[in-house]
């Protein structure tokens, strides 16, 4: 499997590329900035950009979906509950995710975690042993509850979640907001405040 970490835009947002080395069947998750960075990574691997995955459609997160699209013919996945944020950007090839969905890039098997509270369709999304967070769980910290639309109930359940996962599954998440860019399941169980459940 091909992994990139893709810092972009001015508030240290992270773009991924997810790529198989066999088929060449790429995704981009959370494109929301720098549309050539984006592109440029994945040419130099080779790759080809079928699929979009959006773990939630805050602006940061999406504002270079249309580019990506419009550059690669990708469908764009996206929970149901935030299907109507990515036909606002004038898209129309959306396939809506629900909890537990299972998919393939190339032949990278891929599952979805409904993990809603920053926003209620936020996702993440299992590959391997590396989870990609958006802005669920961030490395030391978690995304915003204080917003319209958010629930802090509902960050609590969707981190009791994640807290269940093997220690050793990687954390890649949505902004470059804690100590390092990436962590794991059982470093954010002791080391953050809010996976203790201390709020």
């Amino acid at each position: 499997m091909i992994f990139e970490q893709i810092p972009v835009g001015q508030i240290q947002n992270f773009s991924y590329l997810i790529g198989d080395e066999t088929t060449k069947e790429a995704a981009v998750v959370d494109p929301g900035w720098e549309v050539d960075k984006i592109l440029n990574t994945a040419k130099k691997q080779d790759l080809n950009v079928k699929i979009i995955l959006v773990t939630h459609t805050d602006y940061d997160h999406i504002n270079a979906v249309k580019d990506i699209v419009n550059a690669t013919d990708a469908i764009v996945y996206v929970h149901k509950e935030e299907e109507n944020e990515i036909k606002k950007l004038g898209v129309e090839k959306i396939k809506t995710i629900n909890d537990n969905d299972k998919f393939n890039i190339g032949k990278i098997k891929v599952k979805v975690l409904h993990t809603p509270g920053h926003t209620p369709g936020s996702v993440c999304y299992l590959l391997e042993n590396k989870l990609i967070t958006g802005d669920t769980l961030f490395v030391g910290n978690i995304g915003r509850t204080d917003r319209p639309m958010a629930d802090p109930r509902k960050m609590k359940a969707s981190l009791e979640r994640l807290k269940k996962l093997n220690d050793n599954i990687e954390v890649y998440p949505g902004h470059d907001y804690g100590s390092k860019p990436h962590s794991t399941i059982g470093h954010e169980k002791k080391d953050n405040y809010y996976m203790k459940g201390l709020w």
